[in-house]
C-alpha cells in the first residue's frame, strides 16, 4: 500500500487521530524499515470480552496487517487501582488473583482476532511493580493537580461533592508511564480514554521520547441502541457466546445501528457500506437481508463459517417463520407470579429457569431479549388472557400453561 492507502485503511472506524501528520511521518519512516510499536491496554476487570472490545482489537489487527508490532498490554497493576473513567464513584479494588484469572481468559480470547506471531503480550507489573515510593513521587511530579482535575469525570465529581480518592488520580499517570516504558509510537483507546492517552503523550515528551500518536475509536452501542455495550447492562454480544446466540443478538439491533456495526465490526470498506445503504434506501435490498449478512460476518469472525450459516438458518426457521422448536419444555404457571390478575414476567422467568434471578430477568427484559408468543416483551407484566405462553430468551424456550 502507498502511505495514503495505509492512512485510509487505518482511518476507517477511528474517531480521532492526534496528530495525523505525525502518523504519516512515522509510516514513511516505517517504510524505510522501522516498524511502529502500537499499544492498547486492557484492565482485566471482567473475564469475557464482547464486541465492544473488538472495535479496538480490529484496529490493532489492521496495524498488524501493515507489518507493525502490536502490544496487547494487560493492566494487572492499573487494574488494582481501577480505571475511574466514566465513573461517579470510586471503583472497588480487585484482588490480584481475580485480575490474573481474568487476564488468562483475555489472552485466550484476543487471538480470535490478533495474530499470536505478531503480538506482544505484556503486563504492566513488569515496570510498575518494581517502582519505589521515590519513583512514584518523581512520576507524580510530572503532572499538576489542576491538569488531573481537568478530566471530565473528576471535575464533575468535584462539582457534585463526590469524593475522589488519591489513588484514582494516579491512574492516568500509571497508564501514561506504560507508554514511556514500552516506547510506544501509537496508543489506541476508546473516546472515553482520550485524557489518559494524552497524558502518555506528555509524559513521553518529558522523558525525552517522541510523543505517541493518539488514536481513539468510537464506543460501540449495545443491542439496546442507547447505552455503551456492557455486560452489566445485559446489552452485550460476547465473542465466546454460541453462534446462534450471537446471531440472534445481532438481529435485535435497529436498522440504523446496523450500519455502525458494519463500520466498526467488519472489514467492509466505507464505499461498500455506503453502496449497500443506498440499495436499502432505494428498496433494492431489504434491511433484513443486509442485517443477516452482517450477522453471518460477525459470527464467522469467532466461529467456523459453517456455524454462522447454521445460525442464520435456525434464525430463519425459528424466528422469521415463527417455528417453535419441537422439543420445547412445558411448565405449569408457578405460584406467586400473579398479582392483581397480571403475571409478573420477571418473577416468571426466574421461576422457570430462563433467568438466574429476578434482577437478571429484569435486565433481559429491558435489553429486549425476551419474546412472549412471538412478540418482543419489554415490560414487567403480562395481563393478556392467553391460555399458554410461549417464551423465548435467547436460544432457550419454555411453554407455560395456566
Amino acid at each position: 500500500m502507498t502511505i495514503d492507502e495505509q492512512l485510509s485503511y487505518l482511518r476507517k472506524g477511528m474517531a480521532e487521530i492526534i496528530r495525523e501528520e505525525d502518523l504519516r511521518e512515522r509510516l514513511v519512516a516505517a517504510a524505510a524499515g522501522r516498524k511502529l510499536r502500537i499499544k492498547v491496554g486492557f484492565d482485566p476487570t471482567a473475564p469475557d470480552l464482547h464486541l465492544g472490545h473488538t472495535v479496538l482489537l480490529r484496529k490493532m489487527k489492521h496495524f498488524e496487517d501493515l507489518g507493525h508490532t502490536v502490544i496487547f498490554l494487560i493492566g494487572d497493576m492499573t487494574g488494582l487501582i481501577g480505571d475511574p473513567t466514566g465513573r461517579n464513584v470510586t471503583r472497588p479494588p480487585m484482588t490480584r488473583e481475580a485480575i490474573l484469572a481474568n487476564a488468562e481468559t483475555y489472552k485466550a480470547q484476543v487471538f480470535k482476532i490478533l495474530d499470536p506471531e505478531k503480538t506482544e503480550v505484556r503486563f504492566n507489573s513488569e515496570w510498575l511493580g518494581p517502582m519505589t515510593y521515590v519513583d512514584i513521587v518523581r512520576l507524580a511530579s510530572h503532572y499538576t493537580v489542576a491538569r488531573i482535575l481537568e478530566r471530565d469525570d473528576f471535575s464533575k465529581r468535584l462539582r457534585d461533592g463526590i469524593s475522589i480518592s488519591m489513588h484514582e488520580t494516579l491512574y492516568p499517570l500509571a497508564q501514561g508511564y506504560d507508554s514511556v516504558a514500552l516506547e510506544c509510537d501509537v496508543e489506541m483507546g476508546g473516546t472515553d480514554q482520550k485524557f489518559n492517552l494524552l497524558v502518555g503523550r506528555e509524559l513521553q515528551r518529558d522523558y525525552g521520547q517522541p510523543p505517541q500518536i493518539v488514536c481513539t475509536t468510537p464506543l460501540l452501542e449495545g443491542i439496546d441502541g442507547v447505552n455503551k455495550m456492557s455486560k452489566s447492562l445485559g446489552n452485550y454480544i460476547g465473542i465466546t457466546e454460541p453462534p446462534d446466540v450471537m446471531f440472534r443478538k445481532v438481529m435485535q439491533i435497529s436498522d440504523e445501528l446496523m450500519w455502525r456495526y458494519y463500520l466498526l465490526l467488519t472489514d467492509k470498506s466505507e464505499a461498500d457500506i455506503a453502496a449497500m445503504r443506498a440499495r436499502v434506501a432505494a428498496g433494492s435490498l431489504h434491511p433484513m437481508e443486509a442485517k443477516i449478512a452482517l450477522g453471518k460476518s460477525i459470527v464467522a469472525d469467532y466461529h467456523p463459517a459453517a456455524d454462522a450459516e447454521r445460525a442464520a438458518e435456525v434464525f430463519d426457521s425459528v424466528v422469521r417463520q415463527k417455528q417453535v422448536p419441537a422439543d420445547i419444555e412445558t411448565a405449569a404457571l408457578p405460584e406467586g407470579v400473579v398479582k392483581d390478575g397480571a403475571i409478573r414476567v420477571d418473577k416468571l422467568l426466574a421461576r422457570i429457569g430462563l433467568a438466574e434471578s429476578v434482577s437478571d430477568a429484569v435486565r433481559k427484559i429491558k435489553a429486549g431479549a425476551v419474546e412472549i408468543n412471538g412478540v418482543k416483551w419489554t415490560t414487567l407484566t403480562w395481563a393478556e388472557p392467553a391460555p399458554e405462553l410461549v417464551i423465548q430468551v435467547g436460544k432457550h424456550w419454555r411453554k407455560v400453561v395456566r
